[in-house]
């Protein structure tokens, strides 16, 4: 499998969700997954998705400036490390951020996220 089509589809799928349907999400993670969201470490997907459809904005769009994505071990994970710009409904400047997400392969061949790091990027 190409890290790189694996990176690409991943971000393509995350980011159109999030922008859409954030509860969609809930797929991406399990119960042993981790996002740190500004520094607050939020574990579990349940958890994950509350955290992300209680943001206090309804409606945003990502646009991708990068996306870099590398083997992690042996057991088949890859990193992928995004940057790009979040403009919010009604604002007139976007919001810079980066993104890490760690992960892992399941047994039905897909993958599934067991680490989120998200961070605005404050100039």
């Amino acid at each position: 499998m190409d890290p790189d089509a694996v990176a690409k589809a991943l971000v393509e799928h995350y980011y159109t969700t999030f922008d859409s349907n954030r509860g969609g999400l809930a797929n991406l993670y399990q119960d042993g997954s981790m996002l740190t969201f500004e520094g607050q470490k939020i574990q579990g997907s349940q958890n994950i998705v509350a955290k992300l459809t209680s943001l206090p904005f309804q409606q945003c769009q990502h646009g991708i400036t990068t996306v870099d994505c590398q083997p992690s071990g042996p057991a088949g994970g890859m990193l992928v490390f995004v940057s790009g710009n979040l403009k919010l409904a009604g604002e007139q400047h976007a919001l810079k951020f980066s993104q890490m997400f760690h992960l892992m392969p399941t047994p039905q061949g897909s993958f599934y996220v067991v680490n989120d790091i998200f961070r605005l990027n404050y100039a």
